[in-house]
């Protein structure tokens, strides 16, 4: 009798040893699981982020997603964090409710360097002179753009509204009144740029028209 009972005291451990490995091993399925689905979310999030270029917000990107809007904001947190840690180049930075995906302050000198490069490559040097001009002396018509270089701005200001570098900011009070250009905030970002004040001292040309 007393060998059928430890027999059966020996089963009832061994079963409950193996029930809590089980439940043990679905636990760890389950977490597994929820990382894989976290890290997939994340991953999407990042991605809208980056195509976005500007502050989107929490529930905008719940709406995208169908991720209820206080996991977007616990994950985007969350991806924050693995940016800090491994010091990337690149940081979510939250504006209220909202998310955004940028470079990190610390790259700067870096990114400016090769946005300069970047424009300079793709505007032509009259295009470049135009921008000069009108970033210094803003509003401007393009009749006194054309007076300050000496030639025909025409063709220069068309690339640079199509490239959105400038941008029509109203008419002059003057005979015809012409259009008014002035720069856009894209021609900030390319430049690395917070604010006008930040340009460089004004070349002696504008100088000696502005005296």
């Amino acid at each position: 009798m007393f060998f059928f009972l430890h027999l059966w005291v020996d089963f009832a451990i061994l079963s409950t040893m193996e029930n809590q490995q089980d439940r043990v091993q679905t636990d760890f399925e389950a977490q597994k699981d929820d990382a894989i689905i976290a890290a997939q979310r994340k991953a999407i999030l990042e991605s809208l982020l980056f195509v976005a270029g500007e502050p989107v917000s929490a529930s905008a990107l719940a709406k995208s997603t169908d991720i209820p809007e206080k996991e977007v904001s616990a994950l985007l947190q969350e991806l924050a964090g693995e940016y800090s840690r491994r010091s990337s180049g690149l940081m979510i930075r939250q504006i209220e409710e909202s998310f955004q995906l940028i470079t990190h302050p610390e790259t700067g000198q870096w990114v400016k360097r090769f946005k300069n490069v970047h424009v300079s490559n793709k505007l032509s040097q009259p295009a470049l002179e135009t921008l000069a001009i009108i970033a210094y002396k803003q509003p401007i018509t393009r009749v006194e753009i054309d007076q300050l270089r000496g030639v025909n701005s025409d063709g220069a200001v068309k690339t640079l509204l199509e490239k959105r570098l400038i941008k029509i900011v109203g008419k002059k009070e003057a005979p015809g009144r012409p259009f008014l250009y002035a720069t856009t905030k894209d021609f900030l970002q390319y430049f690395g740029l917070s604010s006008l004040s930040e340009l460089p001292p004004i070349p002696d040309i504008l100088r000696d028209e502005a005296a």
